[in-house]
């Protein structure tokens, strides 16, 4: 504001910090996925150092999870036109993908945190795209990336 007139432009820095704050309620399924996350991080290695292999390992899982099923369209473009022609399809191909090779091996049970973990991330997924929020794939793969493994650690830091 210069001498008393209102600027013409409104600072575009609010609003958008405005509804990054608010997108927690307006996608309930990003509540989920964090409250998954902590569980997973709990559950995880028992190891008493963070820095430890296990935990590590967990982590680069959790990433390589959250990475395919956030970008399907990016990363497996190559194997299936039917993929690269709709999103609906490729959210319903790598939901079916994920689902059957999770309960085909089932009985180990780092397949099952994968499958429950990549499941909360395609529901959060449709969640973002009901409320029609649609930045690039990087900056939703880095964003529920920094989610997950931050749910995580919140989880392995209630347990020690």
């Amino acid at each position: 504001m210069l001498g008393g007139r209102i600027s013409p432009h409104p600072d575009p820095v609010f609003p958008a910090l405005f509804r990054l704050i608010l997108l927690p309620l307006r996608a309930p399924l990003l509540l989920v996925l964090f409250g998954i996350a902590v569980y997973e991080g709990m559950h995880w290695s028992r190891s008493p150092s963070v820095a430890s292999l296990d935990w590590l390992l967990e982590c680069l899982q959790a990433v390589l999870v959250v990475v395919i099923c956030t970008m399907p369209d990016l990363l497996l473009q190559r194997v299936s036109n039917l993929m690269a022609a709709s999103r609906v399809m490729s959210l319903v191909i790598t939901l079916l993908t994920v689902t059957v090779g999770g309960l085909y091996m089932l009985h180990l049970n780092v397949l099952s945190n994968v499958l429950i973990l990549a499941c909360a991330v395609l529901l959060a997924r449709l969640d973002l795209a009901r409320i029609r929020v649609g930045p690039p794939p990087w900056v939703v793969a880095l964003g529920l990336n920094l989610l997950v493994l931050g749910g995580a650690t919140l989880g392995r830091w209630l347990v020690t």
